[in-house]
């Protein structure tokens, strides 16, 4: 099952990807094109070229956990530029962008002290 639970690096990779590959040629895009190890249990997101799917590649400790969302209307209006391989996300702003939302809107602190 896939988690995305504060504690996990999310990555999000800017350019889209061939999204025919599966689990073997995403593994693959994290270590030559991302410069990262698929087996560190990172949680890494692809977007395909047009904008409509997104899969979520994830290595539980076991075995990887490959999770795939394609929008029956629109696309993904959301998707980080720049010139680097990946972004980094926050747990709150990933669950945001797999529902399709805006994850540079502002939130709520991470954290509160309780008085």
């Amino acid at each position: 099952m896939l988690q995305i639970t504060p504690h996990v690096r999310i990555l999000v990779a800017i350019e889209p990807v061939d999204l025919r590959k599966g689990i073997d040629g995403l593994a693959q895009l994290c270590r030559e094109k991302l410069q990262e190890d698929p087996f560190s249990g990172c949680l890494f997101v692809f977007r395909g070229r047009r904008a409509t799917t997104i899969k979520l590649l994830q290595f539980d400790g076991q075995g990887f956990i490959l999770a795939q969302k394609r929008l029956s209307k629109g696309r993904f209006p959301w998707w980080p530029g720049g010139n680097g391989p990946a972004r980094s996300l926050e747990a709150y702003q990933a669950q945001l962008l797999v529902a399709a939302g805006n994850p540079d809107t502002q939130a709520a602190p991470m954290w509160r002290r309780v008085s």
